[in-house]
């Protein structure tokens, strides 16, 4: 298998593996609050929904929110519209939605050609190709699986190619994270250890004022130890620093005042 057609497999993956784990709950779960501000576990699928919506050609609604106090920008606004239009109906309502726009996407990504995932399109973050399109709608979809899951109490999918792929994504934000945030000095070398079958470790190093992933050194400056729950937790901004610092969930080696300026700052998400 082609790694244009893994990504494929993977947003089938995680869209199952969604429909599963909220499948049978009750109109209490899906109300219940998550880490995203403002956000339920009905609104974490409204979301998703409403954006595959958008990528099969639906109008937008025209809505306007009645409370967007913990709305910061541009994205969320928009984001916005789409969850709060879907809180006028049951949770197991947004689930079927769910069911009918993932089956008809999943439609449209299985019959992509090879040339098809190197055509040119604009994606969340800027320019790109339909297969970078794809690799970040897998990891927002797992992301808010997660978010749901804890929410729940319900842990699960930490592991597998759709978590390795979300580490991953992660992974990519990381020489930012220390270089332009945490605005490390020349010469540090910093390791990131996630641990789990997802997990893997990744050194990144700061050199003419600018950092990048680099062959392991024999000492690092600063080494930071945490499973993928919070790896994640930490870089889509769900958990602060002195929350996953508080409760244990990293262990830093080395620089310590620096290993903390790390992962205060390690939250890339807008």
């Amino acid at each position: 298998m082609t790694e244009d057609f893994q990504l494929v497999q993977n947003m089938e993956t995680v869209w199952r593996s969604i429909d599963g784990l909220c499948t049978g709950l009750t109109e209490a779960q899906w109300k219940t609050p998550t880490d995203c501000p403002g956000w339920s576990v009905q609104d974490q699928i409204s979301h998703l929904t409403g954006a595959e919506a958008a990528l099969l050609g639906r109008p937008k609604p025209d809505h306007t929110p009645a409370d967007t106090s913990f709305v910061r920008n541009e994205i969320g606004q928009n984001n916005e519209v789409l969850v709060d239009w879907r809180r006028r109906l049951a949770g197991n309502q947004v689930l079927e939605e769910f069911r009918e726009m993932t089956a008809r996407r999943l439609e449209v990504l299985k019959a992509l050609t090879p040339p098809d995932f190197d055509q040119d399109t604009e994606t969340p973050i800027g320019p790109g190709k339909v297969r970078d399109y794809i690799a970040i709608r897998v990891y927002d979809a797992w992301v808010h699986e997660q978010d749901i899951r804890r929410a729940l109490g319900i842990p699960g999918h930490l592991d597998g190619p759709v978590a390795r792929h979300g580490v991953g994504r992660t992974y990519m934000a990381m020489p930012y994270v220390v270089g332009r945030k945490a605005r490390a000095p020349d010469g540090v070398t910093v390791l990131f250890q996630v641990t789990g079958p997802a997990g893997w470790n990744m050194s990144v190093g700061v050199e003419g004022g600018r950092a990048k992933e680099i062959d392991p050194p024999v000492e690092h400056s600063v080494i930071l130890t945490m499973d993928v729950e919070t790896f994640t937790c930490l870089g889509c901004g769900r958990w602060t620093a002195e929350q996953a610092v508080s409760a244990n969930k990293v262990q830093i080696s080395g620089d310590r005042s620096l290993g903390e300026t790390i992962i205060a700052q390690m939250n890339f998400m807008v």
